[in-house]
């Protein structure tokens, strides 16, 4: 496949996830969330798209840096740690904000920062620079779980 387009799948395939994410979400995002109680380090409504923008295309590179890898059983398992947490990553959003599930929502994102560590584990026995791609990424949804945790605790 020409590697321009695969750049551009593989960046539009998380891209893609946030979308249809935010979509299914956005209503409840400007309606349900305002309304929690929300601890004092909660960003503004803002910060969180740019934010998840960047993230994505950054596991977009990262994905493409490890497809473009020859064959092999890390490879494969690389893949497959990164479809998971990218499935995590989806329904983190429609737990939190679509079902108000905060709760089993942290579960998930619980979930999705170990898939994360696996993943970056993995990254890294097959290209240091696709695992140092996910460093933000991980650094975000350590955060994004801190507050996760608030709001559950803080609304429960």
């Amino acid at each position: 496949m020409n590697k321009w387009l695969t750049i551009l799948l593989c960046i539009g395939l998380p891209l893609a996830v946030g979308g249809v994410s935010a979509y299914v979400t956005i209503q409840n995002v400007q309606s349900w969330y305002p309304g929690l109680v929300k601890p004092f380090f909660n960003p503004p409504n803002t910060v969180f798209g740019p934010v998840w923008t960047v993230l994505y295309i950054l596991m977009g590179i990262s994905f493409y840096l490890v497809l473009r890898k020859p064959s092999s059983e890390k490879k494969k398992h690389a893949i497959i740690l990164f479809l998971i947490q990218l499935l995590l990553n989806f329904w983190w959003s429609i737990l939190f904000f679509r079902f108000h599930l905060t709760g089993i929502a942290l579960v998930d994102i619980v979930l999705l920062w170990l898939f994360i560590i696996l993943m970056i584990r993995r990254f890294y026995q097959v290209s240091g620079k696709a695992a140092n791609l996910q460093w933000p990424y991980l650094a975000w949804v350590s955060f994004a779980s801190v507050l996760n945790a608030s709001v559950w605790y803080l609304n429960h």
